[in-house]
C-alpha cells in the first residue's frame, strides 16, 4: 500500500472525501461503486467491478470465444482488460482501457471495423498490442449500466469481422449481462 500523506476527517454522517487528484489517478467518477475491505485496523476502498466477480465464468467465456471464433478474445470491465485468450493475450491482460474504448462503453454501442474495408481500428488499451486488422467491440449492459465489454480482435492481414463474429460477441455480452439481473 502506498502512503499519500493526505489526511481527511470523517464528518458527522460518516463521510470521507476522496481528494480529486486520487479520484483522477484511479479513474473514479461520481456514482462509481466502491467495495469496502477491512483488516484489523485498516480500511481499504477498491473500485467495484461486477464482471470481475464472475472470474472463473469470464475466464472460461474468453477461452470459449477464442475457440469458437479463432480470434483474440477479451472481456473488460469499464477500466481494464480482465480476461483475454488467444495470441497476444499477454499484451492485453490487466491493461487499462484507452479513451476510445471508454467512449464506446459510455455510448453503449457496438463497434466493428476492418482495415481491409477502410475502417478505423480503435486502440483497446493504452499500451501497444500488435497490429490489429479487424475488431468487434460489444458493451455489456445490465439494468441500464455498462459493466464492460466483449472484444474480438484479429491480426491477420486482410481479415474482416463477419456478422457471425458480431452476433457471437452480442450473445456473450447478453449472457454476461443476464448474470446481474
Amino acid at each position: 500500500m502506498k502512503a499519500t500523506g493526505i489526511v481527511r476527517r470523517i464528518d458527522e454522517l460518516g463521510r470521507v472525501v476522496i481528494p480529486k487528484e486520487i479520484r483522477r489517478t484511479l479513474r473514479i467518477k461520481e456514482g462509481d461503486p466502491l467495495e469496502i475491505f477491512t483488516d484489523r485496523d485498516e480500511l481499504m476502498l477498491k473500485k467495484y467491478s461486477p464482471i470481475a466477480t464472475l472470474e472463473r465464468f469470464s475466464d472460461a467465456t474468453a477461452r470459449s470465444l477464442h475457440d469458437l471464433s479463432g480470434r483474440l478474445a477479451a472481456i473488460t470491465d469499464t477500466d481494464e482488460v480482465l480476461f483475454a485468450f488467444g495470441e497476444g493475450k499477454r499484451d492485453l491482460d490487466g491493461k487499462q482501457l484507452s479513451e476510445d474504448m471508454e467512449k464506446i462503453l459510455k455510448d453503449r454501442r457496438s463497434y466493428t471495423a476492418s482495415l481491409s474495408e477502410g475502417g478505423k481500428i480503435l486502440p483497446l488499451v493504452n499500451a501497444p498490442h500488435g497490429e490489429i486488422t479487424a475488431q468487434v467491440i460489444v458493451p455489456i449492459v445490465s439494468g441500464g449500466d455498462c459493466l464492460g465489454s466483449i472484444v474480438l480482435l484479429s491480426k491477420e492481414e486482410g481479415d474482416k469481422m463477419t456478422s457471425n463474429d458480431l452476433n457471437l460477441a452480442r450473445l456473450t455480452a447478453e449472457i454476461l449481462a443476464n448474470q446481474f439481473e
